[in-house]
């Protein structure tokens, strides 16, 4: 007697039914994206407890002819593929055949259509493995599916399900993710014969501004770039609006909700910089490629996919994303739209370039009596008028000492503003013409010299400022054994005029004795810094993590750390001109929202909310 058996269709279906629909968030996207496919314009969705009760979708599609109804709920039976052909280069949304059949064979089902031109519509039913003949039925175009009961048949599993309210959470969820990638469509939403969402066909920015609120889309940044066959578009919040879950991020790869462990890894990358360890950037992203360059047949639920070509798509996302988020302090993300133009085409896989902003002024000289003359013209003393108002009409321009020139007038120029107090030596109050920027200085200024040190390293070209006379300090063994260490990979360089990791970083330490180490040099932008702390952590991280590593996968760690040590300390009283100094590198340093730990580096208080504070005008 043979042991294996055909299993029954019925059971098969129930079978497939577990991988394609596990909960009814999941028949809802299924249903979703057969009408989309089917053309529709406008669709709506009514839900009954969670869609565990009823779940009804309605469009206006292509619709179904009457000899299709019945195969329509067979499962491995699809209008959009063919061939194996077809499959390599699907563009749909859905192809398996297999989700209708799925759905109705652990529920009771009823689809009802009307094809485009026919005189009425055609329904068919269907009560787990039982359907009903095809018969006419009333509806204007389109098609109506509605399923009931879901998991009626199958007891056990219908016990997993959630609370009415879990439920109709994914449920609400998933029409978030069809409704942001096609705002040419309009929807609409009802649980328990409420209406909850009505969306009209519109731009996409408004429609994402509708799905996830004005408040996500008040520090989105706008993205959109192509190169070599790849577009990737839509927009990705500020760091300053991370979440402590990952509960708004949509990528969509051709139209299709994706999570890809590759394109997220991307993500991540991009965002490492700017965002705090235990935050989660938010987004809504469209990649678009050749469908022959992308598999999407790779999971019954389709929401993973395998790109051919997939170093060359993680480095295209990672780089846009990193251009998209390098916006200088102060700068508005339709600023920011404006100063991140897309790129004309390049090779796939070829090295995208970083965007440079960074400048090679160094607050320790802003303290030169010309400074501000060569900074602004001749706005020299612009400074001292700072906190006067600043008047269009020419009325305070005697008492500015002639400084009301067009320059001075368009202070939209300085969008941080000029600085006019430091509070307890560690935040500079300034002003800009939106009101008060409150700066936490040491928190900036460590990240213009983190990216300072970032494009030095990258070219090459840290300089080396010698020390008059060279600091020595008591050193352990490991200590000693890693100068050694550094030392002998640099005489190896020097035989290949290549730069070993020490002098790469612009450090020169000698061994004077077994226990005794002498720092000779440092980054000549690092010259004020605590030589002693600062070469005890640089030697701490090439230790632990290996010359390579440490300029390679730690190396932004490392740069870090020494910009930590050169970033002006709490306490310290700086000049006015030092504060705009401080301001203007900003301004012009890119990521300068944030400090490289991820902390917000300025707070912009608006005169609206001053006004609000004091209750003026009430």
């Amino acid at each position: 007697m043979s042991l294996i058996q055909l299993l029954p269709e019925q059971l098969i279906s129930q079978i497939a039914a577990g991988e394609v629909v596990e909960r009814p968030a999941s028949a809802l996207k299924e249903l979703l994206e057969n009408s989309l496919d089917a053309g529709s314009t406008d669709i709506s969705v009514m839900l009954l407890n969670g869609g565990t009760k009823q779940l009804r979708v309605a469009d206006n599609g292509s619709g179904v002819a009457q000899a299709d109804l019945a195969l329509a709920l067979t499962r491995h039976a699809t209008s959009k593929i063919a061939s194996l052909e077809d499959l390599e280069s699907v563009a749909s949304l859905g192809f398996r055949g297999e989700a209708l059949a799925s759905i109705a064979s652990v529920s009771r089902t009823q689809f009802i259509s009307r094809l485009h031109g026919e005189r009425h519509a055609w329904r068919i039913a269907s009560e787990g493995s039982v359907i009903s003949p095809v018969e006419p039925a009333a509806l204007d175009a389109g098609t109506i599916v509605e399923v009931q009961d879901l998991y009626f048949n199958t007891p056990a599993r219908r016990k997993f399900l959630k609370t009415e309210g879990t439920e109709f959470a994914h449920c609400e969820e998933a029409f978030r993710r069809i409704a942001l990638s096609r705002p040419d469509v309009a929807f609409m939403l009802q649980h328990n014969g409420r209406a909850l969402m009505r969306l009209g066909v519109s731009e996409p920015h408004k429609r994402f501004t509708e799905v996830l609120g004005a408040d996500f889309a008040a520090e989105a940044l706008h993205v959109e770039e192509s190169a070599a066959g790849l577009r990737l578009w839509g927009v990705a919040a500020k760091p300053g609006f991370a979440r402590n879950s990952r509960d708004t991020q949509y990528v969509y790869v051709n139209g299709r909700f994706v999570r890809d462990k590759l394109i997220s890894h991307a993500i991540r990358q991009a965002y490492q910089d700017v965002l705090h360890h235990d935050k989660h950037p938010a987004f809504v992203l469209f990649l678009e490629l050749d469908p022959t360059l992308v598999d999407v047949n790779v999971h019954p639920a389709k929401t993973e996919v395998r790109f051919r070509e997939g170093q060359a798509v993680h480095r295209f996302i990672f780089h846009v994303l990193h251009k998209a988020l390098a916006v200088p302090g102060g700068v508005s993300g339709e600023q920011a739209s404006h100063a991140f133009a897309p790129t004309s085409a390049q090779p796939l896989g070829a090295a995208l370039p970083y965007p440079k902003y960074q400048t090679n002024m160094d607050l320790r000289a802003q303290q030169a009596p010309n400074f501000y003359q060569t900074l602004f013209g001749n706005m020299t003393a612009a400074i001292g008028a700072a906190s006067q108002p600043l008047l269009n009409d020419g009325s305070n321009e005697a008492d500015m000492g002639g400084l009301a020139t067009p320059a001075y007038k368009n202070i939209e120029d300085f969008p941080l503003g000029f600085a006019l107090a430091q509070i307890h030596g560690i935040y500079v109050l300034a002003q800009n013409h939106q009101g008060l920027i409150v700066v936490d200085m040491h928190a900036a200024h460590e990240r213009i010299m983190y990216e300072k040190l970032k494009t030095a390293l990258d070219a090459r070209q840290i300089p080396m400022q010698p020390l008059l006379i060279p600091v020595s300090f008591q050193a352990d063994r490991l200590e000693i054994a890693t100068v050694q260490e550094q030392l002998a990979k640099m005489q190896s360089a020097f035989d290949t005029a290549e730069q070993g990791g020490l002098q790469q970083l612009g450090f020169d330490l000698a061994v004077l004795s077994p226990t005794t180490l002498a720092v000779r040099a440092v980054p000549a932008m690092l010259q004020d810094a605590d030589a002693v702390s600062l070469a005890r952590d640089v030697l701490r991280d090439l230790r632990e993590y290996g010359t390579s590593r440490a300029l390679t996968e730690r190396r932004n760690e490392l740069l870090g750390t020494m910009a930590c040590h050169a970033a002006v300390r709490a306490n310290r009283q700086l000049s006015v001109p030092e504060m705009n100094a401080l301001l203007r590198d900003m301004e012009a340093t890119e990521r300068s929202g944030q400090c490289n730990h991820g902390r917000p580096t300025w707070f912009q208080i608006t005169m609206g909310e001053l006004d609000k504070m004091f209750m003026r005008g009430k």
